[in-house]
């Protein structure tokens, strides 16, 4: 059974570009190397341009486990720390 994900992120005032180019770059590199994702775009809140959220699908339990092991994650992670006002709010959603 498929798996959603939401995951909500705050950026800094002024971080905006730097956070979508550093996002633009994981989504390339998630969507070419995890068979496994079905789904990973990153969106931007019109009543709030500092907030994003991320929808991702997932056909299994492992498939998210294992996209928060890669090693572009990690690392992609590791550069958001400094773009970011607070660590994301993440819903983990069954497919209906």
């Amino acid at each position: 059974m498929a798996l959603g994900v939401l995951a909500t992120i705050t950026v800094q005032e002024g971080k905006n570009e730097e956070f979508e180019t550093l996002f633009k770059g994981l989504t390339e590199k998630v969507l070419a190397n995890e068979e496994g994702t079905l789904l990973y775009a990153l969106h931007r809140s019109k009543s709030n341009p500092q907030e994003y959220v991320v929808m991702e699908q997932y056909r299994s339990a492992a498939d998210i486990d294992a996209h928060g092991k890669t090693d572009y994650f990690l690392e992609a992670q590791k550069m958001m720390g400094g773009l970011v006002s607070a660590a994301p709010v993440i819903q983990v959603l069954d497919v209906v």
